[in-house]
């Protein structure tokens, strides 16, 4: 049974901190591979300048091709309506011992997420502990949740301040954005013409 992480989120577009945080987490929870999960349609908010999912996957796509331990998963973005966390690891539960991989400010809103305990029992969750989020603050606003001090592990996350807004804010202007995102996002960014126009802000 491989150990397989999953790092959700809109991915719009991907970035070094993303690639960061799931090399971090491949390493230090011991992962065999990591998958990237774009999301169609995140539940609580709309995405903002999204050029499509499908753009967006393939953004995800070139982000790791060079590197056999990451991958895409498509569950999310085939799937109609909101993108629970619960229904992506019930469709992907059975064959992997699965590690849903989330920030720190993530990992405290849980109690508040649909079915947050059946999340817990389908995987372990893999907590990127950062500056300003606590691990003992997170440990405690987990306590009240079955499995939560069996199911949560932590790994040490560098502090990187890269935002996709921020990307989205440099191609709208014609900026450089070498050494924020990989080349080949870079490079797929410029040749479809993704966020010309001035995006929302954030």
């Amino acid at each position: 049974m491989a150990r397989v992480g999953l790092l959700g989120g809109t991915f719009n577009p991907p970035h070094l901190g993303h690639l960061v945080c799931a090399q971090e987490a491949l390493l230090q929870l011991e992962l065999d591979r990591l998958l990237l999960v774009p999301a169609a349609t995140p539940p609580h908010k709309a995405i903002v300048a999204d050029p499509g999912v499908e753009h967006r996957v393939a953004m995800c796509d070139a982000a790791v091709a060079d590197d056999d331990r990451f991958g895409v998963s498509r569950a999310d973005a085939d799937r109609a309506g909101p993108a629970y966390s619960v229904d992506l690891l019930r469709s992907l539960a059975g064959a992997d011992e699965l590690t849903f991989v989330v920030g720190g400010d993530m990992a405290q809103s849980l109690p508040a997420w649909r079915d947050p305990e059946g999340i817990l029992e389908l995987a372990q969750l893999g907590v990127a502990e950062r500056e300003g989020v606590r691990r003992a603050d997170i440990a405690e606003r987990l306590a009240g949740l079955a499995g939560a001090d069996e199911r949560v592990r932590f790994f040490d996350m560098p502090r990187i301040d890269i935002s996709s807004s921020l990307i989205r804010r440099r191609a709208a202007e014609g900026g450089p954005l070498r050494y924020l995102v990989p080349d080949a996002v870079a490079a797929y960014i410029e040749r479809e013409g993704l966020y010309r126009q001035a995006p929302a802000y954030p």
